[in-house]
């Protein structure tokens, strides 16, 4: 129905007879005059309109915004005054000759280029009107292309793409399941995986050496602006590998991506353990474009009198922390009482702090409520180990290890952004040597997933298993977790023993993840793999604020869709042919 796309039209078709298909974005009438700006997928073109095509000129009159209309017309110069330097197709414009309305459109229920007036709630529910916006339909043709890229980069590297099952059995791994119940097997249901984890792990069993894909993964838990109950991953394992292949992979995926969608050469991807991002950064994902840190002063708070000190800086479990932020005396009443709320989001009970006003003059160049808590030694050991300077601000976290990394990890990265202390563009890195477990009320639980192999020998890892390390890896650009992933384990005595200490009894092992142990038995390779989220990467990528800009038809924070009204009840036919009785809540 087109020769071409409105937004491909150049000055190079001048004179040009062409057929264009789309939607009105605008309609003038200056003097007898009708311009219509014409918009599809591709940009804009100016139509003009003039009483001489009387019948072309009449339609023209009755068109309104989001008509989709066809019209043919004869590409010409605009003159040089009225030429748009801002629109790609500004130095050209389309004399129509004929018009056809394909379709008449409502009033929109927000204006398109005043969206923002609207609020989230409106544009979901209209999704297919937001979407015809030329800056949100920008994010998927991104979006597209880097998939594109993705796809050729892992094909050039020997990945065959293999899809896995959407209807599976649930198996732990974190998070909440999705459940959907089978008509055939009355009382029983799949699950929708949450990652195709055992499934790429068998393709290595199968010998398929090296699969990917761009898959589906669902998840039931909390929302928030970098998480949504389905996302999509791009998924990758090889066999006969170990961590340095696959980050390497992983790397020169990432490094092609970025040059060939934004040209930009990332920069050398450091090695960070664990360990040392949470003492420095009180994050396992820092951001490092914020030069500030977390510096360990308990020792120098141990022998206080102030127990809101001591009492973590002598307690196994607890932590006492300062931040130093430059130039922070600037920083007002009203500001520290908003930071100081906003770390109460993260468990702690107040937020400490002294002000340097003139380091020189000793204690009294200095300002803080606590002051008068601390022992000269202490005040002085603080200023020398933080390297405060004046004008500097100091924070401190005292509490248990995790509220402490949480809060002034979170708090690290607010003021770094509230006072311009981001320096540079793209800070990417490698976390590795991670906990192959972490510890809640006496039990162990997986710090990645349970297939993760440990770093060290079964024997070790019973005798000690809160010392043990794994040999996972997350890769981390400008504080958000890109991907992450692991060298698996492909022994089933190791994989038993991992179960074992996570308190897995060999029934509940078989009865939940005997497919796999099956599996292992049958000559599994050494392998290992890694899973990129692919929304965040589009995200990060296109500068958007959430995965909900770069997510087609999203959910709302509260896990539905306004637009079809999902989730919904359904009729009882349907509820008793899969064996479901809804429980109607008392009250």
């Amino acid at each position: 129905m087109r020769s071409h796309y409105c937004g491909d039209l150049r000055a190079s078709h001048d004179g040009e007879t062409v057929e264009l298909c789309g939607w009105v974005s605008r309609r003038r009438d200056h003097g007898g005059v009708i311009f219509l700006d014409l918009r599809d997928r591709n940009g804009l073109v100016q139509v003009v309109f003039d009483p001489d095509t009387v019948d072309a000129f009449a339609l023209a009159d009755k068109v309104r915004s989001e008509y989709v209309v066809r019209l043919s017309g004869r590409v010409r110069m605009r003159d040089e005054s009225v030429r748009n330097s801002k629109m790609a197709t500004g130095d050209i414009e389309v004399l129509g000759k004929e018009l056809t309305i394909l379709n008449e459109a409502e009033t929109p229920p927000f204006e398109l280029d005043a969206h923002s007036a609207a609020g989230e709630e409106v544009r979901l529910k209209y999704r297919y009107m937001d979407l015809r916006r030329p800056e949100v339909l920008k994010n998927f043709q991104f979006r597209s292309r880097l998939t594109h890229v993705v796809r050729a980069f892992l094909e050039g590297e020997g990945f065959m793409d293999v899809e896995t099952p959407i209807l599976t059995r649930a198996t732990p791994e974190g998070a909440r399941d999705y459940l959907v119940p089978s008509r055939t097997h009355p009382g029983s249901f799949f699950a929708l995986p949450q990652s195709p984890q055992l499934f790429k792990q068998l393709l290595m069993v199968a010998g398929f050496d090296r699969y990917y894909q761009i898959a589906k993964c669902f998840r039931d838990e909390d929302l928030r602006a970098d998480r949504q109950p389905e996302f999509t991953q791009i998924d990758l394992e090889a066999s006969f590998v170990e961590e340095e292949d696959i980050m390497g992979i992983a790397e020169r995926m990432v490094r092609s991506v970025f040059k060939e969608l934004l040209s930009v050469d990332l920069p050398d991807f450091p090695r960070m353990p664990f360990s040392e991002a949470m003492q420095r950064f009180g994050s396992d994902k820092p951001d490092l474009r914020i030069a500030l840190e977390l510096i360990d002063i308990a020792d120098l708070l141990a022998g206080v009198d102030f127990k809101v000190f001591s009492g973590p800086a002598n307690d196994p479990k607890g932590r006492v922390a300062a931040m130093r932020v430059p130039g922070g005396c600037s920083l007002s009443r009203k500001d520290i009482d908003g930071y100081t709320k906003f770390v109460s989001i993260y468990g702690a009970k107040g937020l400490a702090y002294i002000k340097v006003n003139d380091l020189a003059a000793g204690a009294e160049g200095l300002q803080s409520p606590i002051l008068k808590f601390l022992t000269e030694d202490a005040i002085n050991g603080i200023l020398e180990r933080t390297g405060a300077e004046t004008g500097d601000l100091i924070f401190f976290g005292a509490d248990k290890a995790k509220i402490v990394n949480e809060a002034l990890g979170a708090l690290r990265v607010k003021v770094g952004h509230d006072l311009n202390l981001v320096e540079g563009e793209w800070a990417p890195l490698w976390v590795v040597d991670f906990p192959m477990f972490e510890e809640d009320e006496g039990q162990y639980h997986a710090l990645h997933h349970p297939f993760t192999m440990p770093s060290c020998s079964a024997e070790e890892l019973k005798s000690n298993p809160g010392e043990a390390l794994s040999r996972a890896y997350d890769m981390v650009l400008n504080g958000t977790e890109l991907g992450g992933g692991s060298i698996r384990i492909h022994s089933p005595a190791m994989q038993r023993t991992v179960f074992e200490a996570l308190g897995i009894s060999d029934e509940e092992a078989e009865e939940k993840f005997g497919f796999l142990l099956d599996g292992l038995k049958y000559g599994a390779p050494p392998h290992g793999g890694l899973a990129f989220g692919l929304d965040r990467m589009v995200m990060l990528m296109t500068g958007c604020e959430s995965i909900r800009d770069v997510i087609a038809f999203p959910k709302t924070q509260t896990a539905a869709c306004t637009m079809t009204n999902a989730p919904s009840p359904v009729d009882n036919k349907q509820l008793r042919e899969v064996g479901v009785q809804v429980r109607k809540e008392e009250g």
